[in-house]
C-alpha cells in the first residue's frame, strides 16, 4: 500500500512573487551566460561541459556519465558534445590508467584558456546579483 501523499500547501500571493522572482533572476542569470558564451565563441552547453570537467569535485577530469549527471543530459548527447569540445581543441578523452574500460574527459590547454576567461565573467555576472539571486526559503510560505 502506497504512503498517503502529504497534504498541498496553499500558496498565497506573496509566494507566488517569490517563485517568479527567483525564476525571474535564474533565467536573467541563464541568459547572460547565453550571450558570454557565444560572444566568445563557445555554445552555452560546451561552456557548461568545460565547466563540469574542471569543477569535478576531487579531480580535475570527468566521465561521460558523470558529465551526462551535471548537464542533466542523456549520453549520448554528451558523447557528441565532447566530440565537438576535442574538435576544438578543448578536451580528449583519456583512457583511465585506473581503469581501463573508463575513459575520463581532461580539459586541454585552449580549453583552460577559454573556460578561465568565462568563468572570471560569470563570477562578475553572479556577483552583480548579489542579494537579488537568493534561494528561497520554502519553509517560510503561507501555510492554510
Amino acid at each position: 500500500m502506497a504512503a498517503p501523499k502529504p497534504k498541498a500547501l496553499a500558496l498565497n500571493k506573496h509566494d507566488f512573487e517569490i517563485l517568479s522572482d527567483f525564476r525571474y533572476q535564474i533565467r536573467k542569470f541563464e541568459r547572460f551566460s547565453e550571450e558570454v558564451t557565444r560572444q566568445h565563441g563557445l555554445t552555452p552547453l560546451q561552456y557548461l561541459l568545460l565547466l563540469h570537467v574542471k569543477g569535478y569535485p576531487g579531480r580535475d577530469w570527468a566521465t561521460v556519465g558523470e558529465l551526462a549527471e551535471r548537464l542533466q543530459a542523456q549520453q549520448h548527447g554528451v558523447v557528441a558534445l565532447i566530440s565537438r569540445c576535442e574538435k576544438l581543441e578543448f578536451v580528449e578523452r583519456r583512457r583511465s590508467s585506473e581503469d581501463g574500460r573508463r575513459i575520463e574527459i581532461h580539459l586541454l590547454e585552449a580549453g583552460e584558456k577559454v573556460l578561465t576567461e568565462l568563468a572570471q565573467l560569470h563570477r562578475t555576472g553572479l556577483l552583480s546579483l548579489r542579494g537579488r539571486f537568493v534561494v528561497p526559503d520554502v519553509r517560510a510560505f503561507h501555510h492554510a
